[in-house]
């Protein structure tokens, strides 16, 4: 018996030092071909296009909670009219155009599009402050609410909506400053000609 635990232990041993082999893998997929996150609720959805300095935004948008809800509705789904971003209010607004029934509606929303401090978006439903389910994405925010027959108007308000004050126009203001402390430096206002 102890021959065998010895024989066992040498053996554990020389496979536990063995020098083990190295390992590599690479990608054998482009990475950027994949670059933007898809999901079911992308492919069966439909979207608006918003495109502000030659950037297009997708905004994918859709009805019920599953594909089977949609095939076996006899009233269909209800039609939207516009979409569109209200800057002065830092919202989307949407515009329906009918509303057969009461039903799940959620809109998605890049994070360059709409944002909200803490999350904390207001829903308005023909101007009614309403309640609304959140849910984030790696490249946005799905809002989802509940919408009844004849709704015409929603309105998603954030804290900043595009275009905002870019980073260019705060690029450019910052050189521009740092060009005046510059030049008041360099320059004595005391040898300038007064006239008493």
């Amino acid at each position: 018996m102890n021959k065998m635990k010895k024989i066992l232990t040498i053996f554990s041993l020389l496979v536990f030092l063995m020098p083990m082999s190295n390992v590599y893998a690479e990608h054998v997929l482009d990475i950027e071909a994949f670059g933007q996150y898809l999901d079911i609720s992308q492919l069966e959805a439909e979207k608006f296009e918003f495109e502000f300095d030659k950037t297009s935004y997708p905004i994918y948008y859709g009805y019920h909670g599953s594909m089977d809800d949609s095939m076996t509705d006899t009233l269909g789904d209800p039609t939207v009219k516009e979409m569109i971003i209200n800057q002065e209010r830092k919202s989307i607004e949407v515009t329906f155009e009918h509303v057969p029934k009461k039903t799940d509606f959620w809109v998605r929303i890049p994070f360059e599009v709409l944002t909200a401090d803490k999350e904390k978006y207001q829903l308005l439903i023909d101007g009614v402050d309403t309640g609304y389910d959140l849910m984030k994405m790696p490249d946005g925010y799905v809002i989802g609410m509940i919408i009844s027959e004849d709704t015409k108007h929603v309105e998603i308000m954030g804290t900043t909506v595009i275009p905002e004050f870019g980073t260019i126009a705060i690029l450019v203001l910052g050189f521009s400053l740092l060009g005046l402390v510059y030049f008041a430096r360099k320059t004595s206002f005391a040898n300038w000609t007064r006239i008493n």
